[in-house]
């Protein structure tokens, strides 16, 4: 008898060693190599998503569209999720979660293929200028034709016959297709957040849960700096490089009317997509729950504390064998608990203000920085890149280690978080002060006798000087006189001869330009920014601080949204917040804010068949306050909603205290009674056994 209790033992204890070895080695392995995946996914994802920002400048003026509606080809990445993102994060809890991120990837990658496409479909891009590039000089026809401005039309435009091939022009549409390809980069991105986030919540072990969160967050903010990267590459090179003679193009990177090369960015990031995509294939459905290890490391009591069996058995829906249609029913309950949450509630309206207020600035910040330091697109998006997305990473990561070295409960990440924002919208009240003086331009922001006088009139910029020639007022070809001023037009300047060709086309006799002997005047937009220069390292030099310190709360304050509600109801109430924000954050916010940025444009472009295209200058001053007061009101608003927040949060873990005491005092019978039990089967076997059972007992006791 003692000697099968023996094998048996032996036999038992065989199967366990295996088992407790199996966890070790390649549930960790997947788990990590899901971790692995998952990042790779977000850097694709955010790469993608951060040179979609990028190239809003070069989608405005190769579309001849306004700010507001690449607002809405930008939101329109969130109308994808706002589809499909419910019911993935609900559904796809209870299915092959990796499978279904696969998926995910390619729909993403396919989508950004097809933003590409317009390039591919319409012709070349034209843009409007009196520079003509040819090999004899003395061939350049006059900048100012004869004519009075009293011939001009209602608007300002000579009285041309229209355009030909204006009927079958599908520039108008061809943004159509940028949109459409970014919803359906939005559908593909759906479930890579909700259910990664939720597979690394449900397998990893609760100490290392908040760390690998950071990680992965930490990735998806590098991510956007090879994005930014990307954009700065692109923008440098001409839109339509190697189907034009580069000699010819008379603009230069810093011109209002520069596209780069857009296109070539998307196909990039779409090869990148396509690849993240293979690792989730080989993945496992569902992990071995971390709690045996757990076990060994805690005491009993602390074990039943912090592994409930009862919320355990609701945390891996993955496992159970629930059919579609009992899924179905129970969502709408379960989602009526969710939103009967009061402190999930109003941690789901600070999100959405806050959000609004954070992609409305870094949507449009890189074009904030071109037009107000009157930098190029590519030196904007390269600063966006190299300077201020990394300490946005360095903030998210050391925000999650530092979560995890201080032990920081609900209340602590929740504080925490609150502190960092409040200290960096008050460092970034000082953005106001720091602005530079609006463009030197002929009848757009001071009048002919250098006047101040930021008003645009379509026939302000006439005046006695060029009252000769025959101009349009509709055009955006910019001269840079001799006098350190910009017009409009050559013909505007009142220049009547030129010579050279290409960018070093000169323009003389120009009656405008009024400095005495040197009536001259150069292609393109006088280049005059030394307080620009001067200002815009501070604004640099600010811009990273804010950044690291708000980002600091990136990590506790998704962990609090974890942690704030029940394990069964996580991946619903993370998809649901996804869900929200997207619907009433990143949709509108890009819309109204480039509306509102529109209102503060000067001078319009014209589209090649008529109609308002893109804008080619702005009133700087305008621009900084609608910008930055827009940016800050909505912060200021979502402070004053974090007060009840956190009044309700008190009482729930006040609540969930008290609750918590009263079931240990009621379990307290029921484990002495197993203890009993326990002490009784153990004096009745081997007394070897006993003796070394005794000793664990009291060192785990210990």
């Amino acid at each position: 008898m003692e000697v099968g209790a023996e094998q048996g033992r032996t036999q038992r204890n065989g199967r366990s060693d295996a088992a407790a070895r199996e966890p070790r080695s390649s549930p960790c392995n997947s788990l990590k190599m899901f971790l692995v995946a998952l990042s790779f996914a977000y850097f694709a994802k955010a790469l993608s998503g951060s040179y979609m920002k990028s190239t809003i400048t070069q989608l405005e003026r190769r579309f001849d569209i306004p700010s507001y509606l690449t607002g809405v080809i930008d939101g329109s990445f969130e109308v994808g999720n706002l589809l499909v993102i419910a019911f993935v994060s609900y559904f796809g809890a209870k299915l092959h979660r990796p499978k279904i991120i696969a998926v995910g990837c390619v729909l993403m990658s396919i989508g950004t293929f097809i933003i590409a496409l317009p390039h591919f479909i319409i012709g070349r891009y034209e843009f409007e200028t009196s520079v003509r590039w040819v090999v004899n000089s003395t061939l350049n026809p006059s900048p100012c034709p004869v004519g009075s401005p009293t011939d001009l039309t209602q608007d300002g435009k000579l009285p041309q016959v229209p355009a030909t091939g204006c009927e079958g022009d599908s520039n108008l549409s061809m943004w159509i297709y940028v949109l459409l390809g970014n919803v359906l980069r939005g559908i593909g991105e759906t479930p890579v957040q909700p259910l990664g986030i939720s597979y690394i919540d449900d397998f990893a072990t609760e100490e290392n849960a908040a760390l690998y969160v950071g990680c992965v967050q930490t990735i998806s903010v590098v991510g956007p700096v090879f994005g930014y990267l990307l954009g700065s590459l692109c923008a440098k090179i001409y839109v339509d490089i190697g189907f034009v003679q580069m000699e010819t193009i008379t603009i230069t990177p810093s011109d209002a009317r520069w596209v780069g090369a857009w296109w070539l960015g998307y196909l990039i990031a779409g090869v990148i997509t396509l690849l993240s995509a293979i690792p989730f294939w080989f993945l496992p459905r569902s992990l071995p729950i971390p709690g045996p290890q757990g076990s060994e490391q805690c005491t009993p009591e602390q074990t039943s504390f912090i592994k409930d069996p009862h919320l355990l058995k609701h945390k891996y829906p993955a496992d159970q064998n629930t059919t579609f249609v009992e899924m179905a029913k129970d969502f709408i309950p379960t989602l009526r608990t969710l939103l009967g949450h009061p402190v999930y509630l109003i941690y789901l309206c600070v999100s959405i203000i806050q959000l609004n207020s954070l992609i409305g600035m870094v949507t449009y910040k890189p074009k904030y920085i071109e037009q107000h330091f009157r930098q190029s697109a590519s030196k904007a998006n390269f600063l966006m890149g190299v300077i201020n997305i990394p300490a946005v990473a360095l903030g998210m990561f050391s925000g999650g280690l530092l979560m995890k070295r201080l032990k920081l409960n609900i209340m602590g990440a929740a504080r925490f978080a609150f502190g960092t924002s409040l200290i960096g919208y008050i460092l970034s009240l000082f953005f106001f002060a720091m602005s530079c003086e609006n463009a030197k331009v002929a009848g757009v922001t001071l009048s002919y006798n250098s006047m101040d006088s930021i008003s645009y009139d379509k026939h302000s910029v006439f005046t006695a000087c060029n009252s000769d020639c025959f101009c349009s007022a509709s055009d955006w070809d910019p001269v840079c006189g001799e006098d350190g001023i910009t017009y409009v037009s050559p013909c505007l300047a009142g220049c009547t001869s030129s010579s050279g060709s290409g960018k070093n086309t000169v323009f003389s006799n120009c009656s405008c330009v009024g400095v005495a002997g040197n009536f001259t005047a150069g292609t393109g937009q006088c280049l005059h920014k030394d307080d620009c220069d001067r200002m815009f390292p501070y604004f640099l030099a600010l811009s990273v601080i804010t950044s690291f310190i708000i980002s600091l709360g990136g990590t506790p304050g998704y962990m609090f949204l974890i942690r704030c509600i029940r394990p069964q109801l996580k991946s619903l109430a993370l998809g649901f917040h996804a869900l929200a924000t997207r619907t009433l954050a990143g949709i509108p916010a890009p819309i109204y804010f480039g509306a509102i940025i529109d209102t503060t444009c000067l001078k319009w472009g014209q589209k090649r068949c008529g109609g308002i295209g893109a804008c080619r200058i702005y009133n700087t001053t305008a621009y900084r306050i609608a910008y930055l007061g827009l940016t800050l009101s909505l912060r200021t608003i979502s402070f004053i909603i974090c007060i009840p927040g956190f009044i309700l949060l008190g009482r729930q873990l006040r609540k969930e205290e008290r609750n918590a005491v009263h079931g240990a005092l009621a379990n307290g019978g029921t484990e002495l009674e197993a203890l009993q039990k326990e002490e009784f089967v153990i004096s009745n076997s081997d007394p070897s056994q006993q003796t070394a059972d005794n000793s664990t007992d009291r060192e785990t006791r210990l």
